[in-house]
């Protein structure tokens, strides 16, 4: 009860404040209007006033040259007369005197017209119908004048409960895109709203969600088809319009200012570019970038001066690494693109321009940490402003405050932070899955999407564990054999996780048509086998719970079945594992283009002594084709990667791009009992050679395998 008071008393106030500008504004505006009357009508009069002294001079020559002849001629006959008439006096009227109390009434009348005229012109009502009539019924934009009188100070209105803006209060609504089981669909949330709404529900992807300017529609990246494209929604009816209908890669949709235009980035050609379509497809779409390096994720300034709309940014990787480049419209050479960071050890990714044009957001990941950051085009060379912690930003529609996505395990906190970088990020909302891109507008949700609730929010789970009772003591569990899987080790997982893993292998040759996991290095180990030299004990193979692949196969040539990108997470090394679809895919039906350049492990062979102490360097160039991003879909099945170990760099078995594993908040020791009674794991840790332990039920024997060789063993 007592929140709502307060809200009712601080919405009361801010209404007395906006009453109280807007009284202001209104008197500025009349003192506007008084003063280009008094300034016109003093030019009138000043113009009027020489005008009729200029005449009045000349008038009252003529008058005085003919005065004085007729003084002349009456004193001439005066004369005459007082001759023949000596005795008798004759007294008139000066004439000049009679014509001196004509012009006094002449005078007297034309200032009483011009106070009139004054009075008439300087009436509010008649200057603000007059103003208005010239711009057709509508009020003008004021103009700056030269030397513009200064006006009284606004008094500071009392401050109000809230005095940071809070950008739940601006209206409005966000669309986004979220990763659920697997797979990502579009979502709404009417700022100030508790639950969003569903938008799509398909079986393949929809992502790269972006408003329309007039908040009407939403374009949208979708694999619907088979593969993917560009399509448009209209979100009071759902209607749902296919946009481009290329057989390869399509994404990344950005409106032009007037909505008439959509800008996108393209696989064609093994190239990724920037294309740029009409919005309803009356046209073919045209190429603005040609270089060799991959360029995505394009922005459309919705801004700019003298023209809005005039300039794109995008991220490009030709200078070998990501950085965030502007291309201006009128002149697009690619060789006169504005380069807007220079940051060789930093990956810069999805810019967002504000609504005036002059700053673009984007998020970073800086010494393992995702930031937003802002930039100024005014001050390309000044350091961005770090806005909060978070990634996929948007801006609020006026400007004021960025909102971004902050991942909070398998779900995404969206916060809040002032563009100024001043303050504290305030919560918003937490939705469910991991948001890949956000888009802001100021326009609300229509009453029949509210109405009609969306599409329907059913999910069916990735997979279900079928396990066994448990005992009643260690080991609590039994291990399971993988069927039609290969293995070094026993091909073996512990029957709390065996389920989840046939899930992921399924999930994986259904996307890259690739048996990827058919065959792995190891899975369960027995605990007769010891780990490799450097790793500890604690090794997750001997809980059942991890499986690795051929760590080889990155040195295949010349086409390698995977790539690895290495990762900065917090004061960790990771590893995102890129796996290349079938040959027979590659042609758009599976997979998409990588944008990011590998880790070349291979260079630590090259005998540079500082390339080896790195533990190798990035590839030069992006591999072409189209990849899976295995370490994703591990994770949507419930499989982590694996720091790699402090050593990773000299010690090549410490690498482990190539172990997942599935923990479920268990530790090491918790995971183990499961498996095996205290006494042996206490054998097992304290060194005493044990014999090879029980064969689990329905695995296969145990057998030893030898340690996989790296290939830089022999430096």
């Amino acid at each position: 009860m007592l929140t709502r008071l307060l809200r009712l008393i601080d919405k009361l106030l801010n209404a007395i404040v906006r009453v109280v500008a807007w009284c202001f504004e209104q008197a500025a505006y009349q003192l506007f209007l008084w003063r280009i009357s008094i300034v016109g009508l003093i030019a009138l009069l000043a113009s009027m006033a020489l005008y009729i002294l200029r005449g009045g001079r000349a008038i009252y020559a003529v008058t005085a040259e003919r005065s004085r002849a007729m003084m002349a001629r009456r004193a001439e006959q005066i004369a005459a007369q007082a001759a023949q008439m000596p005795d008798k006096r004759v007294v008139r009227e000066d004439p000049l005197k009679a014509q001196n109390r004509a012009l006094s009434l002449f005078t007297v009348v034309l200032l009483v017209a011009l106070i009139g005229l004054i009075l008439w012109t300087t009436s509010g009502g008649t200057a603000a119908r007059s103003v208005a009539g010239n711009f057709g019924g509508s009020l003008p934009i004021i103009p700056t004048q030269p030397t513009p009188t200064p006006l009284p100070p606004t008094p500071t209105p009392l401050p109000t409960a809230t005095p940071v803006p809070d950008p739940l209060r601006i209206s409005g609504s966000l669309v986004y895109a979220a990763r659920l089981n697997g797979r990502e669909n579009l979502w709404a949330l009417g700022l100030g709203q508790s639950q969003p709404i569903r938008l799509t529900n398909t079986p393949t992807d929809d992502r790269d969600p972006a408003w329309s300017p007039d908040g009407t529609r939403i374009a949208f990246a979708s694999r619907r088809g088979g593969s993917w494209n560009l399509y448009i929604l209209e979100v009071a009816s759902g209607a749902i319009t296919q946009l481009t209908y290329s057989p390869g890669y399509v994404g990344a949709p950005s409106w032009s200012p007037d909505g008439q235009f959509i800008a996108y980035e393209a696989y064609e050609g093994d190239n990724l570019d920037i294309y740029i379509v009409p919005s309803d497809g009356s046209s073919e779409p045209a190429r603005l970038t040609y270089h060799p390096a991959p360029d995505f994720s394009p922005a459309w300034n919705p801004g700019g001066s003298p023209v809005p709309g005039r300039q794109i940014a995008y991220v490009s990787l030709r200078d070998g690494n990501p950085e965030i480049y502007v291309i201006d419209l009128d002149r697009p050479l690619e060789e006169e693109a504005l380069r807007l960071t220079n940051t060789p050890e930093i990956e810069e990714q999805l810019p967002l321009w504000s609504l005036d044009g002059v700053q673009i957001a984007y998020h970073a990941r800086i010494n393992g940490i995702d930031l937003v950051l802002v930039r100024s085009l005014a001050q390309p060379n000044a350091e961005p402003v770090i806005i909060g912690r978070g990634r996929a930003p948007t801006w609020s529609p006026n400007g004021v405050t960025l909102l971004f996505a902050l991942e909070n395990g398998p779900n995404t906190t969206i916060v809040s932070g002032l563009v100024s970088g001043s303050g504290a990020a305030a919560t918003a909302i937490s939705v469910s899955g991991q948001i890949s891109r956000m888009s802001w507008t100021a326009q609300p949700l229509p009453e029949s999407l509210l109405l009609s609730g969306g599409a329907p929010n059913e999910d069916r789970p990735l997979y279900v564990e079928n396990v066994e009772g448990k005992r009643e003591s260690p080991p609590y569990y039994q291990v399971r054999a993988l069927n039609g899987v290969s293995a070094a080790t026993l091909a073996a997982l512990s029957d709390r996780v065996d389920d989840s893993f046939v899930a992921l292998r399924e999930a994986v040759l259904r996307q890259s048509g690739i048996d990827f996991l058919g065959a792995l290095q190891d899975a369960l180990w027995t605990l007769d086998r010891l780990p490799e030299p450097g790793q500890p004990r604690q090794s997750w193979h001997y809980a059942g719970r991890a499986f690795s692949f051929d760590r080889n196969l990155v040195f295949n040539t010349p086409i390698a079945p995977i790539e690895v990108v290495r990762e900065e997470v917090g004061a960790n090394v990771m590893w995102r594992v890129y796996l290349r679809v079938a040959e027979t895919a590659q042609n758009g039906q599976l997979g998409e283009p990588l944008k990011r350049l590998p880790w070349d492990f291979a260079s630590r062979s090259l005998g540079d002594p500082q390339i080896f102490e790195q533990g190798g360097r990035t590839k030069a160039a992006v591999p072409s084709g189209y990849y899976i991003d295995l370490t994703r879909l591990a994770e949507d099945y419930g499989w982590q990667r694996v720091p790699a170990g402090r050593d990773w760099r000299s010690n090549f078995p410490s690498i482990l791009y190539w172990q997942f594993e599935r923990r479920d908040g268990l530790t090491w020791d918790e995971a183990m009992l499961e498996l095996y009674t205290q006494e042996q794991i206490d054998a097992f840790l304290f060194g005493v050679r044990l014999q090879p332990t029980l064969t689990p039920t329905d695995a296969p024997s145990a057998r030893r395998s030898p340690t996989p060789i790296p290939p830089d063993a022999g430096n």
